[in-house]
């Protein structure tokens, strides 16, 4: 297979911290916005997106909400120990888990584990007079399982987090959380807790630039896909083959699997993790129609590569809408370790908006796969203009070439 032997060093570029946008910009949609459309590349204001996107068409966004993931705890001998929240396990339902106002456990990785060999750990709840215990259960292969536990049963766990977390606001911006980090690294629309990252292509969106996009009939869908820490998990192999891709959760409405079944109009998806959602609801119809389909419903990260059966978009979707309808499944719960790079073909979104990724990442694969080697002269352009990089950077919208 082609795409396992890509080298990582061919997805490269040289970003100056600089370019770095360390805070977001005094209003969100004033961005620089880059237009990518067979090959020419135009620029202009995000909030001026409405321009440049075909009326009536599906415009598709993730809501997943941040929470506060990162807990620390200071111990009696002074040292810090911070916990931070990657998925949870008992419940391992996100919903379940965040309501419950007894003890959840989860999946964390601790820094300075070192220091944390036995015992609890413990902190005030602020303004409560309650406390947080958390207490190690066990080591796994890629972090440790925790339980936290908590002597206020008014509060549910959701109100612990955001009690006592702090916003996980991304490792390369090498600076603490601040308060405007609360409201600005996450989107306007967010709702269903999850994610330990925001998916940042939607911190654009501004109640002005969906009135924008309402006057030409572009309504606003939503996914959920809860963005895990591996998002910032680097390429280190020589080549893909190597990478193993982190596992995200996501939901999705049997109203917007109809919906996509039934479409004819362009798909512009909002974000890399709609993008990767999207795609493995069509694999998952796909194992649909061959019977492979597991009680997990996940797509692996080689599968689309290796399942040599293609169908129709719109029959994928309508088989996975007719299995969720039968079953009465009113929204499906799965999660995907896809890995989209160079050689795979973009099959249910026509055009892609996205910041501009680090070198050597996964994500930027993942342009390269919807623009080809285009992707070299867009972020030269970038840089050659001054848009601001990564999370709290600058937007693109790129129509996605079917051919590469």
């Amino acid at each position: 297979m082609k795409v396992k032997k890509i080298s990582i060093t061919d997805y490269d570029y040289e970003l100056p911290d600089s370019r770095i946008a360390k805070h977001p910009l005094a209003e969100r949609d004033c961005s620089k916005l880059l237009i990518y459309q067979n090959g020419e590349i135009t620029n202009d204001t995000f909030r001026n997106i409405d321009q440049y996107i075909t009326p009536k068409s599906l415009l598709i966004l993730n809501n997943t909400k941040v929470v506060r993931a990162r807990l620390r705890f200071k111990k009696e001998s002074g040292a810090t120990i911070e916990v931070f929240l990657i998925e949870p396990i008992e419940p391992s339902d996100y919903a379940l888990s965040f309501s419950s106002k007894k003890k959840v456990v989860w999946k964390c990785i601790v820094g300075n584990l070192k220091r944390w060999k036995q015992g609890e750990l413990q902190m005030e709840i602020e303004g409560t007079g309650g406390r947080l215990v958390a207490k190690q259960l066990k080591r796994l292969s890629e972090g440790v399982e925790v339980e936290f536990s908590w002597n206020n049963s008014s509060m549910s766990f959701a109100d612990i987090v955001e009690k006592c977390g702090t916003m996980p606001i991304p490792p390369y911006l090498n600076r603490e959380s601040e308060d405007i980090d609360g409201y600005r690294y996450q989107t306007i629309y967010a709702e269903p807790e999850g994610s330990v990252a925001a998916p940042t292509a939607g911190l654009h969106f501004t109640p002005k630039v969906f009135e924008s996009l309402s006057n030409i009939h572009v309504k606003p869908h939503y996914i959920t896909l809860h963005v895990g820490a591996g998002t910032f998990k680097p390429v280190t192999s020589d080549t893909i083959e190597d990478h193993e891709m982190h596992t995200e959760h996501f939901f999705v409405s049997l109203e917007l699997v109809k919906r996509l079944y039934q479409n004819s109009e362009p798909v512009v998806c909002v974000g890399t993790t709609t993008l990767r959602t999207l795609e493995s609801l069509y694999w998952l119809g796909v194992k649909l129609k061959l019977g492979k389909v597991n009680e997990n419903f996940n797509i692996s990260q080689w599968e689309p590569y290796e399942l040599d059966f293609r169908i129709d978009v719109g029959e994928a979707f309508k088989a996975l809408y007719e299995y969720m309808a039968s079953n009465g499944i009113g929204t499906l719960s799965a999660s995907t370790q896809i890995i989209i790079a160079p050689g795979y073909e973009i099959k249910t979104c026509d055009a892609l908006i996205t910041n501009f990724h680090q070198p050597r990442s996964t994500l930027l694969l993942l342009v390269a796969a919807a623009v080809g080697n285009d992707w070299k002269k867009i972020y030269q352009f970038a840089l050659d203009n001054n848009f601001r990089f990564l999370s709290y950077g600058d937007s693109s919208l790129l129509h996605i070439n079917k051919s590469t």
